[in-house]
């Protein structure tokens, strides 16, 4: 095996899911490093060199060999619609549906119970299809995105589409199910001529919800693997605030399918512009009060190379390889002493004494 083969270093660019067509969820995060396409690759599988295999080369570092896997294959825009229709299909059926039944019931769901059910269905709607499509599921959060530039505007139609698709037929197949169908699902003012608030309200809980969709999709060092619990946490949020008052759509096709089945417009253009205007805001907000990337402490280890132990100061490379020199000095004469059969007149334990 040859042990000249450096261990491949991070890129000075990554690749993230803020890249234009990647996906912007994805199952979790980790700081991979490059293969020789140039990819980033999630390590999976490490195979090291033993001991006395690296301890033969006098003052050098261990160096690894690893198995990377093969990155995976890009995803055809058509299976990206596929999960957009499925996930805003699965969002609208079951944020829909719990008002349907609460209405149905006397109000026996509650905001709790309408909240938490369409918070669940967004995380788990991410957690299965964002490293498919990045399980946008409304047009707002699409449009925002693009128009920040981390996805293609020539997608941008395509994916509306398949959203609203998805949000028709969710619609109409509570209408057949839940027949006489109620206004229960339909997120209307709750006060007539309350326009100007239900803009207002609609705004802001879609700024901060895609405030905290941008962090998580689109940082490198936010916690991606809990892009799901952060986000279906935010829309909980939300429809605590605003469920009452708006029934806190946040999402112009989570209003504009059931309207299209019950055949109700109330206010409408208020569910069609206050979101998308309230996402615009909240991820060129976050965009902006971000960290840049040299100011981050995820790439202080690949700058300066230092170990830090709790509580203690940082060592240099310098110190730290020095360390490794003599210690595969001392490995090396070790493992020379038994090929030869010599005697040892020291105590072996001290062979490991730095």
């Amino acid at each position: 095996m040859d042990t000249d083969h450096d261990v491949p270093s991070a890129p000075s660019t990554p690749v993230t899911p803020s890249t234009p067509g990647a996906p912007l969820f994805h199952g979790f995060k980790a700081h991979g490093t490059s293969s020789g396409n140039g990819r980033r690759s999630f390590l999976r599988s490490c195979k090291c060199f033993s001991v006395e295999q690296w301890a033969m080369e006098e003052g050098s570092l261990p160096t690894l060999s690893c198995s990377w896997p093969t990155p995976p294959l890009p995803v055809s825009l058509a299976r990206k619609m596929g999960a957009e229709f499925i996930g805003t299909f699965m969002l609208i059926f079951g944020g829909t549906a719990t008002g349907i039944v609460n209405q149905k019931t006397q109000g026996s769901e509650t905001l709790l119970g309408l909240a938490a059910s369409t918070g669940l269905a967004v995380m788990v709607i991410i957690l299965s299809t964002g490293h498919i499509s990045g399980a946008h599921l409304n047009p707002a959060v699409t449009i925002a995105f693009a128009a920040l530039r981390h996805f293609p505007w020539k997608h941008v139609p395509v994916y509306i589409g398949s959203q609203l698709m998805g949000s028709l037929c969710a619609a109409f197949a509570l209408k057949e199910i839940f027949n006489p169908v109620m206004d229960g699902g339909v997120t209307v003012p709750s006060h007539s001529g309350a326009y100007g608030q239900a803009f207002a309200l609609e705004f802001i809980i879609s700024f901060f919800l895609m405030f905290v969709v941008t962090a998580v999709a689109t940082d490198t060092r936010a916690v991606g693997s809990l892009a799901g619990i952060a986000v279906g946490g935010t829309v909980m949020l939300n429809i605590l605030i605003a469920g009452e008052t708006t029934g806190a759509s946040m999402n112009p096709v989570r209003t504009l399918g059931p309207a299209i089945a019950v055949n109700n417009f109330k206010a409408i253009w208020v569910y069609l512009t206050a979101p998308i205007l309230g996402a615009l805001c909240g991820a060129g907000v976050y965009t902006a009060v971000k960290l840049p990337e040299e100011d981050g402490n995820t790439h202080s280890l690949n700058k300066s190379m230092t170990v830090q132990s709790e509580g203690d100061q940082s060592m240099s490379s310098v110190g730290l390889q020095h360390k490794f020199r003599n210690f595969t000095r001392k490995v090396r004469q070790f493992f020379e002493e038994i090929r030869n059969n010599s005697p040892m007149d020291r105590d072996p334990a001290s062979t490991y004494n730095t």
